[in-house]
């Protein structure tokens, strides 16, 4: 078969590095050009030194760019959309892997973006990539939007409960924990890598961006808020999120609803267990792979439910997720290049 050939648009980055790094073990894709402004004329593993003996690639600028296949984004918010008449010319296919046209309320966005959108009118040529959410949309699609890493796991735990009108009276609670890879910082932007430099603690205690997505994304009108907080990990997101069951609805009907909605997903594993030590989602266990592990407990007293998410943010949170929607949209096999199921301990 003949392999697609694409070029990664910002590939010192975390969310570019990493879709790199799959990309280059993905038998399908064949890795042309990467850009980097910072980096360019030096060898990929002189920014990325998990990819020595990987790769002879060494970054260009983005201006020396060559048509191909494909065009992968993994520039800084606005970049992309302000340049994409001129990218387009170079590619009839793109994953964007930033928040540029992930919503498409321009409204909504100017909301949590605290400006006007760049470019409204090509907001609807984009695809939300949560294969989950949007498989059957994903199969015609040739521009992808990969989804917030945070927005990720949240949606991914609380869309089975919403679906089927199970939840909640009163609000929603969402509680992220996330790694500096996660917590919008320069350093993980620009290539520099955080565990070099101590801890970045970055704090969202609301108003976090990602919640527009959350908004758009999940079934009904529920007030839904955010806190997130960066912990001492570089990779892994945990959410946890709070809401209360409606009278007369159990714990079987949320392992239901659950397995109704996941019993088919790749990539969705229900953590349901009640005996060893890890009873609950565990973002260390993901690290590198495009699982969701997702569990859920029950307060019979008070109908409190919560449901727990991990995921590797740069996986399953950025490059996997993004991965798995062009497969779907190639009509590969949807878990190519996907495979890695962690490492234990």
């Amino acid at each position: 078969m003949k392999k697609l050939k694409v070029s990664i648009v910002g590939a010192s980055g975390y969310a570019g590095g990493e879709f790199l790094r799959l990309a280059l073990a993905h038998p399908n894709l064949e890795v042309m050009q990467i850009t980097s402004e910072r980096n360019k004329g030096l060898p990929v593993a002189m920014v990325h030194p998990n990819l020595r003996s990987a790769s002879r690639l060494k970054f260009s600028s983005i201006n020396d760019l060559e048509e191909v296949d494909l065009l992968v984004f993994g520039l800084p918010h606005k970049h992309f959309a302000q340049r994409f008449d001129e990218f387009s010319k170079l590619a009839p296919r793109m994953i964007d892997l930033s928040a540029d046209f992930r919503i498409k309320d321009s409204q909504l966005y100017k909301k949590y973006y605290k400006e006007e959108h760049p470019r409204p009118e090509i907001l609807e040529k984009f695809v939300y990539g949560m294969p989950e959410l949007h498989r059957e949309e994903l199969r015609t699609a040739t521009h992808i939007s990969g989804a917030g890493c945070i927005a990720t796991a949240s949606i991914l735990a609380l869309y089975p409960l919403l679906k089927h009108a199970v939840p909640a009276k009163g609000d929603i609670i969402i509680e992220a924990k996330i790694g500096s890879s996660a917590a919008g910082n320069k350093a993980s932007m620009s290539g520099h890598h955080p565990e070099r430099m101590g801890v970045i603690r970055t704090y969202a205690p609301t108003g976090h961006r990602h919640q527009a997505e959350m908004i758009q994304e999940l079934p009904g009108d529920f007030p839904i808020h955010v806190t997130a907080t960066a912990v001492e990990r570089v990779r892994g997101i945990l959410v946890t999120a709070h809401s209360f069951l409606p009278d007369g609805y159990s714990g079987n009907d949320v392992v239901t609803v659950y397995r109704e909605t996941y019993g088919a997903e790749p990539f969705i594993r229900l953590i349901n267990s009640r005996r060893g030590i890890h009873r609950v989602p565990d973002p260390k266990i993901l690290d590198g792979t495009n699982f969701a592990d997702i569990g859920f407990a029950v307060d019979n007293d008070s109908g409190r439910v919560v449901v727990m998410a991990a995921i590797d943010n740069l996986v399953k949170g950025t490059a996997g997720h993004t991965i798995q929607a062009l497969n779907i949209s190639m009509a590969w096999p949807e878990t190519m290049g996907l495979e890695f199921f962690g490492l234990h301990p």
